[in-house]
């Protein structure tokens, strides 16, 4: 529900939040579109390919945008949970996490269709519904225990998705066949997932992928952990430094072994995006929070006060429709007005909100 508050805000993980919604909601397509108007050649080609996802194994610029949200929704729960835990207690937590899961759940459908072609063809796992779970989840694990515990949970939820994919056999391709249809991850949203799946017959946001979700809410949540601890803040900012490159280090280490794979979320892929993660949340700290240097941020702070608001406007369709009823279907050449527009839309809307003090959330 929309409410307004007054309450101080950690403005570099808002910042942080709006940077990473900014590249969903639309500014690779008009960055890809500027540059292909205005200066097309071989080092732009370079630029655009990092703002695609990799077909299947591999890693570029794109692939941190989802991961990154699902991390900084731990960064998030870290911060607000212990608050509503000590002023509802355990039960009331749990209902806002299962609650709160119900609802991204709820919301995921509607963005994918609804039932717009039907009950068979429901798209029932997907972006939000993974951040809905995933964060959940971790929130309650994060009840229990301590920073040792959760780190332990990570540790499994890695190692054990990797042990299943590579030791459990796949009919007609045995186990560790890691290729797009031949491993376990596919082949379990094959047989148990229902509805539409984005992929054909599976998704890459389907049922065991969901275990190293978990991990990458879980690495948001100790990172928040850190941040909000009573460290020293040159400290905070190092140990995130630290941690990102020695997560990074590991993932690709991992690489050889179990390849960094966003479609299945690899327990390779989680260390990457997690150790990218912990860098940009700790350069944003420094610049934000600790040195105050906060102006250049203000277009980001208004997107990330209301992210799945605004997602869930533009999975609708809705700056995208209204910019074609400003500027119609461009050609081509002109492609590149329709997406300034739509994304300047969105623009609008996310600073009307923030300037009236609105946050909305789930």
């Amino acid at each position: 529900m929309a409410q307004t508050t007054s309450s101080q805000r950690l403005v570099s993980l808002d910042a942080l939040r709006g940077f990473d919604m900014c590249w969903i909601l639309g500014l690779g397509g008009v960055l890809q579109a500027l540059m292909n108007r205005l200066a097309p050649g071989s080092s732009v080609t370079t630029i655009s390919t990092q703002l695609e996802h990799v077909d299947w194994a591999g890693f570029r610029f794109y692939d941190i945008i989802f991961p990154l949200f699902l991390f900084i929704a731990g960064v998030s729960m870290a911060i607000a949970l212990p608050r509503r835990l000590e002023r509802e207690g355990h039960a009331a937590a749990i209902r806002h996490l299962v609650g709160r899961a119900l609802i991204l759940v709820l919301l995921g459908v509607l963005i994918s269709g609804g039932l717009k072609d039907g009950w068979d063809k429901i798209r029932w796992l997907g972006v939000l519904q993974r951040i809905g779970i995933a964060s959940a989840v971790a929130g309650m694990l994060s009840l229990w225990l301590g920073w040792r515990g959760l780190l332990i949970a990570v540790v499994t939820l890695l190692g054990g998705y990797c042990l299943l994919l590579s030791l459990v056999p796949v009919p007609g391709f045995g186990a560790g066949d890691f290729a797009e249809g031949h491993n376990l991850t596919n082949y379990l949203d094959s047989i148990w997932l229902p509805g539409r799946k984005h992929d054909g017959d599976h998704d890459p946001e389907g049922i065991l992928s969901t275990l190293p979700a978990i991990a990458t809410a879980l690495l948001g949540l100790l990172a928040g952990k850190w941040i909000t601890s009573g460290a020293a803040a040159p400290r905070k900012v190092l140990g995130l430094i630290v941690a990102g490159v020695v997560m990074l280090a590991l993932g690709w280490c991992w690489h050889p072994f179990f390849p960094i794979i966003k479609k299945l979320w690899s327990s390779s892929f989680v260390l990457v995006a997690g150790g990218w993660s912990a860098l940009l949340l700790g350069i944003f700290y420094w610049i934000v929070d600790v040195r105050g240097w906060k102006r250049w941020t203000t277009l980001f702070v208004w997107v990330g006060a209301n992210p799945i608001t605004l997602y869930i406007l533009s999975g609708l369709g809705l700056f995208r429709t209204i910019s074609e009823r400003l500027v119609g279907h461009p050609g081509k050449e002109w492609a590149w007005l329709a997406s300034c527009v739509t994304f300047a839309l969105m623009l609008m809307l996310a600073r009307w909100l923030s300037k009236r003090g609105l946050f909305i959330k789930v």
